[in-house]
């Protein structure tokens, strides 16, 4: 009997679980007796990969935040690998978390175990220098974003543009009407959709100001705001912090709050490229410790913060980053875009970065090819 092909796969952000997840839906559509384990979240675990590590454990954010988690994310680090050393598994799919996963590539490296890394580090925006340590540790990077693969294939990185996973994914669920009906919300007032990140400690750095912002809109323009909790938050998190904030809080549904607000105040991060697939104008905004934003400023060399801008070459989304978030600066961009027309020219713009997210072909399709090329040309075990 032929030895079943195993495959590690490690991913410790929300988002890139989740194109992980999808990557190993159709890997196991096209071969049913592969086997997946390694750091897995909630949707890796759902489609069968085996968590040696949660996923959940390495969802940090900033510079200086991270310190406090390092001996625990080490700790995670030895297990992954000690794992992968046993078990030697033909291929290794790594997605997202750089500071993580270079270091779980360079010891595979060691073990003679291929990586193929879905989703590119943001090495172009900054510590460009790492493109050296790429080189030596990737054999094939998929990029979500068309102006990647030649930023890497001229630094001697083996880089493939593959679209990105969500496109022709992201759509609402419900129709508008059903959508305001089910979560009792009027069909005559603005709405505004508050998403204020998917981890819990950037949500709680978001909210005293988000909640600002849905006092004072609620107070002047008479707008409804709604807060989809993310899996990884949950609704508690936030109905024990939103104090009396006019908000309603439900779970997940983020697609669909963003497709029927009028406008959405969106965290930067995957969440603004969902809000450009659906069309949904919308502010974005960050914050993190003073110290991580000083010392990661000084690093960052892209013009814009946002993806969707960055994707679009030029200012589309207002970006409200660290003393420049304020509730009076969010509400009036919030308030600008709820005059028709200004709504309307920025979905014009959004569509345009839209039609660049979307490759020649489905991304996920894209990536198992490419893991069947490792396969068949590097690893030799089909």
């Amino acid at each position: 009997m032929d030895t079943p092909t195993v495959i590690l796969v490690s991913a410790g952000e929300a988002s890139g679980d989740r194109y992980a997840a999808l990557l190993v839906d159709e890997l196991r559509r096209r071969h049913p007796d592969f086997q997946f384990f390694g750091c897995a979240g909630t949707r890796l675990r759902e489609a069968g990969v085996e968590p040696i590590v949660q996923g959940e454990s390495l969802s940090v954010v900033g510079l200086v935040e991270v310190i406090h988690h390092i001996p625990r994310i080490y700790k995670e680090f030895l297990r992954l690998t000690a794992a992968a050393a046993q078990r030697r598994p033909q291929l290794a799919i790594l997605t997202d978390s750089p500071d993580f996963h270079f270091r779980v590539a360079a010891r595979l490296k060691k073990l003679g175990i291929p990586v193929v890394y879905l989703v590119a580090p943001q090495v172009w925006a900054w510590r460009q220098g790492r493109t050296k340590i790429m080189r030596r540790i990737i054999h094939r990077l998929l990029c979500i974003f068309p102006f990647e693969e030649e930023f890497f294939r001229t630094r001697g990185v083996e880089a493939v543009y593959i679209g990105h996973p969500l496109a022709g994914r992201v759509q609402p669920s419900l129709s508008k009407t059903d959508f305001l009906r089910k979560h009792s919300l009027p069909l005559d007032r603005p709405l505004l959709a508050i998403l204020p990140g998917s981890r819990q400690g950037e949500a709680a750095r978001h909210l005293p100001i988000l909640m600002e912002v849905a006092r004072k809109l609620r107070r002047e323009a008479g707008v409804n705001c709604i807060l989809p909790a993310s899996a990884t938050t949950g609704v508690e998190f936030f109905r024990q912090r939103i104090g009396d904030a006019p908000v309603k809080v439900i779970e997940g549904e983020s697609w669909d709050a963003m497709a029927h607000s009028n406008v959405a105040l969106a965290a930067s991060g995957t969440v603004t490229v969902e809000g450009a697939l659906l069309g949904a104008p919308m502010v974005t905004f960050y914050r993190v410790n003073a110290l991580s934003w000083l010392l990661g400023r000084r690093l960052v060399k892209a013009p814009f913060l946002s993806m969707v801008n960055l994707i679009a070459g030029r200012m589309i989304v207002k970006e409200f980053m660290q003393d420049e978030m304020t509730a009076d600066n969010l509400s009036d961009e919030v308030n600008r875009l709820l005059h028709p027309a200004a709504a309307a020219a920025m979905r014009v713009d959004l569509a345009e970065v839209a039609k660049r997210l979307s490759g020649d072909r489905d991304a996920i399709l894209r990536a198992a090819d490419e893991v069947d090329n490792v396969l068949d040309t590097v690893v030799g075990t089909r």
